[in-house]
């Protein structure tokens, strides 16, 4: 049964201007494992859209919860790639419920749709 669904949209100038203006911006937003990923990114544009995609993720997640970010940690939430490619969202606290993720970028956006499932009614 579907319990949440969570949607944001971030514009990439304003994640530019924060990585540009707070060299912690990426250190706040992104796990351990996401910084590692991140690091091996060839571009600063990539790296923008990486945390500008992980950033909408973890707020869609958020409001899927209900709570938003806030009563949520940006560091209680992980979004890694499957052998795919496609991102996986795990979140500290929430390991009962399938979470289904999905990233997008367009060349001034990121957006990132969540929904949240359980198992029965």
């Amino acid at each position: 049964m579907i319990r949440g669904i969570g949607m944001d949209l971030i514009e990439l100038n304003r994640i530019k201007a924060s990585l540009d203006r707070n060299e912690r911006f990426a250190d706040r937003i992104l796990t351990e494992n996401e910084q590692e990923s991140y690091g091996s990114l060839p571009s600063f544009n990539r790296r923008v859209e990486y945390i500008a995609g992980r950033f909408a993720a973890k707020e869609a997640f958020a409001k899927a919860v209900g709570t938003g970010i806030g009563r949520l940690s940006f560091q209680d939430i992980e979004v890694l790639n499957d052998s795919n490619g496609a991102p996986v969202l795990t979140a500290k606290g929430y390991e009962e419920y399938n979470i289904f993720v999905s990233i997008t970028h367009s060349k001034e956006y990121a957006a990132a749709q969540v929904v949240l499932e359980t198992e029965g009614t």
